[in-house]
């Protein structure tokens, strides 16, 4: 199987939604980029930044969309298209209600969830046929608090177990980009926070 060339991490730009729940996909790529001191770069014809890594050996592109959530397909489609990536060898990062925070998974294909940038990808790729990596915000517990909850800030203690969740998706990366999807995800589910 084919591994990773294109890490892509969903959220809203802008800094009045850094530090937000619906941003841990920003998180993680950042988090990324910023233990191997690499930079970012506008990339306006992908509309977002790029920056680029080595991980176990081989380059891969990290991608934050600055297209604002909802429209984060339009990104992702573009940057896989001028750098000829197939979704296959795409993971997206994304926050995940129905995981506690501290909790990360690994997975491959499926639908959207109601996660708005899944959405939009899908839709513009036709498939859901790319891997994702949860990253577990927890749930209000209604409906209803739903858009309030991603908008605002974590509480210190969630925000912890969102590093360490972040921290224990990155340990597990080289054998992702290496194509060995089933270990990366043993090792990342069976890792506590």
């Amino acid at each position: 199987m084919t591994g990773l060339r294109l890490i892509v991490g969903l959220g809203n730009p802008g800094p009045e939604h850094a530090r937000t729940r619906h941003n841990a996909g920003f998180h993680f790529v950042e988090a990324l980029a910023q233990r191997q001191g690499a930079r970012w770069t506008l990339e306006s014809k992908l509309f977002g930044e790029v920056a680029k890594v080595e991980i176990g050996g081989q380059p891969v592109w990290l991608l934050k969309p600055s297209t604002f959530m909802n429209l984060s397909g339009k990104s992702v489609t573009a940057a896989q298209r001028f750098w000829k990536i197939e979704p296959e060898q795409t993971l997206v990062a994304h926050d995940e209600l129905d995981m506690p925070p501290g909790v990360a998974r690994l997975k491959f294909d499926g639908g959207h969830g109601g996660q708005n940038g899944l959405r939009d990808t899908i839709r513009l790729l036709g498939h859901g046929k790319f891997h994702r990596l949860r990253l577990g915000i927890g749930h209000p517990g209604h409906k209803d608090r739903v858009v309030g909850w991603v908008l605002n800030r974590p509480s210190p203690a969630d925000a912890v177990l969102m590093e360490q969740a972040i921290d224990a998706a990155i340990d597990v990366l080289p054998l992702a980009v290496a194509g060995d999807f089933n270990e990366a995800m043993k090792r990342l589910h069976t890792a506590r926070p």
